[in-house]
């Protein structure tokens, strides 16, 4: 797509372009009551807070995902346009997660500012904030796609991904409460269940099978192949989030690290009980899931001890072949751009 000088724009200039456009729907054009308007000026002001300051890579996918399907002389304007609608969907459905998440988690920033429930004067209303983003999502699949072939699809794709992830975060929620820790619970099988679903569906799978779908792509046996290599890249993804809580740099990642006070069942946690002696562990068990800076240190220590940087990186590089496997072995008939340009963005990222 080109601007009126015919200079062709970007897909991140496009879907940048899009957002207030969808915002001003949202809070002017869908809802016309007047006795609405502080509602929606809320609204308004929760949209803006919340769904951009990402690195955009779900919503961009989906754009990205059907320009490898779909040849660009076949793609016209109106069918871009309804994928980056589609896209800043997917971004919005992260914020409802995010934005509940961090209230879950007692978390302080976001994306390099307050978490919005620690907001002045948001707190806990954050969680009608949270259900808002949510019922965004619908009123802008109906709005944009309704007369879509496709649009059942679409529909049935984010309430199947939404209720995967929240069965996700509840395996994470009482797989480690706070200030209950059971490093017996810490298993690889229940961590690679929860990274699954709270992480791999909706950030791998959801925007790719929202480009298939809108290319007509409905087979299930496609959409099963797609998911095998999907699913095995989110879980790198989160893997990789695990190890940059603890070794990131805030100042890149936007965010300060609290999975070791938050009693989280990380990667890093799950492979140093795998490897420790008897003693680190007892060391572990009086440490983790406390919010002092000792015993942080302490963990961040005992992990520096196990060498779990080195570990991550040696995981890092054996993920990667992994995935090449996976690619030349269940995407004979998609395109392998789709999948490659997604582990480009991720594998070596630092936020």
């Amino acid at each position: 797509m080109g601007d009126s000088n015919g200079v062709r724009v970007s897909d991140p200039q496009l879907f940048d372009g899009q957002f207030e456009k969808l915002v001003c729907e949202l809070t002017e054009q869908d809802m016309t009551d007047p006795v609405l308007s502080d509602a929606l000026n809320r609204l308004r002001e929760i949209l803006r807070y919340n769904a951009p300051g990402g690195k955009r890579n779900r919503g961009l996918s989906v754009i990205g995902s059907l320009r490898e399907f779909v040849p660009s002389s076949k793609l016209p304007p109106e069918e871009v346009e309804r994928a980056l609608v589609v896209g800043w969907c997917i971004e919005l459905l992260q914020a409802f997660f995010l934005v509940a998440d961090d209230i879950m988690d007692a978390s302080l920033t976001r994306r390099g500012q307050p978490c919005w429930y620690k907001k002045e004067g948001i707190g806990l209303d954050a969680i009608n904030d949270a259900f808002l983003l949510e019922g965004s999502i619908y009123r802008l699949l109906r709005r944009h796609c309704r007369g879509q072939p496709y649009y059942v699809h679409l529909l049935e794709l984010f309430a199947e991904t939404s209720f995967q992830t929240e069965l996700g975060q509840t395996l994470d929620l009482i797989t480690a409460p706070p200030h209950k820790v059971d490093l017996d619970r810490f298993t690889m099988e229940r961590y690679k269940a929860i990274v699954k679903y709270k992480t791999a569906f909706y950030s791998f799978y959801l925007p790719v099978a929202a480009a298939m779908y809108m290319a007509g792509i409905d087979s299930e046996v496609e959409h099963s192949n797609a998911k095998h290599i999907l699913l095995e890249m989110g879980e790198f993804f989160q893997i990789q989030d695990d190890y940059l809580d603890c070794y990131g740099d805030p100042a890149v990642t936007g965010k300060i690290g609290t999975d070791i006070q938050d009693n989280k069942c990380s990667w890093l946690v799950v492979t140093a009980l795998g490897i420790m002696t008897s003693g680190q562990r007892t060391e572990l068990q009086a440490c983790y899931g406390q919010s002092d800076a000792e015993s942080v240190e302490r963990v961040k220590a005992l992990y520096d001890t196990l060498e779990m940087p080195l570990r991550y990186h040696q995981y890092e590089e054996e993920s990667y072949l992994r995935l090449q496997n996976l690619i030349q072995r269940h995407a004979q008939n998609l395109p392998h751009a789709v999948f490659l340009n997604f582990a480009k963005k991720i594998y070596k990222r630092k936020k």
